[in-house]
């Protein structure tokens, strides 16, 4: 069956009704609780160590394609590490775990690469296939073979359809950068220990602050009255993912706005003119506060 990240579960595909089931089930697909207690853990650090190093490598292993089969891989990953507790494992033990779950992810999203090619980046190891599908077996063990990964992709579309956002043009900009918030916050170990859902909707919170700050206080109300989400961890993954990873992103995106391709761009033609100048009094603020945590850390 097709692997769709934002539907993974191809029996629930009638309507955005039938999805509210991933809200009762995405608990399956998340690391345990004790694996968050060791990521935060000081006397723990080697763990930590140990999912930077596979994180790092499937970054250079999928470096060429698509960002969103990396962050199912990395997915495994960490359900993986958390039922394996890899004692001082050797190099070759995590780079063999990073392409196994690179090939398990490429599988899954039907795209076809190459084993050979994706290792060849100077990693300095080099893996037959039955070495690699022998890991990939240990990974499945893992999953509980429960490959269909519920993300906070999967979420996106039922939260944007909260919001009433006619336009389509203005909808794909504002999903396009609350997907990259959700990519980037897979990279914060603060952020790792909250549901798919709530990242999700913490990530197009944030997007609305940059994008529509003149309707964000519309969508938190939206969001925040679903009774699926969790307000308080709502307002907990939001603040954390609004001060360490979309203000750095929102930066950014003002920085090279002349670009013709960036959310900012699309949305100057879609905004009225008092938004306008709404997004750009957000943007001045974004690098005001910048400039101010800069300073006092000099």
């Amino acid at each position: 069956m097709e692997f769709d990240l934002e539907n993974p579960l191809t029996n629930f595909d009638g309507g955005f009704p039938d999805k509210t089931f991933l809200f009762l089930v995405e608990s399956d697909h998340m690391p345990s609780e004790k694996y968050f207690a060791r990521l935060r853990s000081v006397g723990c650090s080697d763990v930590l160590s140990v999912r930077q190093d596979i994180v790092s490598s499937i970054s250079q292993l999928s470096g060429n394609l698509d960002h969103t089969l990396s962050y199912l891989a990395i997915n495994y990953v960490d359900r993986f590490l958390s039922s394996h507790k890899l004692q001082k494992p050797k190099p070759w033990v995590l780079r063999l775990l990073a392409v196994s779950c690179v090939a398990l992810a490429a599988k899954m999203m039907k795209t076809e690469i190459s084993l050979a090619d994706v290792q060849s980046d100077g990693g300095g190891f080099m893996f037959d296939a039955h070495s690699i599908q022998r890991m990939e077996l240990l990974v499945l063990g893992a999953l509980q073979w429960r490959t269909r990964s519920i993300t906070p992709f999967c979420f996106i579309s039922f939260f944007v359809s909260l919001f009433k956002l006619r336009d389509p043009p203005l909808r794909q900009a504002f999903k396009a950068r609350a997907i990259e918030i959700i990519l980037k916050a897979q990279n914060d170990m603060k952020l790792l220990e909250f549901k798919p859902s709530i990242i999700a909707a913490s990530a197009l919170l944030c997007a609305s602050h940059e994008l529509l700050p003149s309707q964000f206080a519309s969508f938190k109300s939206d969001i925040s009255g679903c009774s699926y989400v969790n307000k308080d961890n709502l307002l907990h993954c939001y603040n954390a993912m609004q001060q360490d990873v979309a203000m750095e992103g929102f930066e950014s995106a003002i920085d090279v706005h002349s670009s013709s391709d960036t959310p900012i761009n699309v949305l100057d033609h879609h905004f009225s003119c008092s938004d306008s100048e709404m997004t750009n009094a957000a943007a001045s603020t974004v690098r005001s506060q910048r400039a101010f945590k800069r300073r006092k850390t000099q």
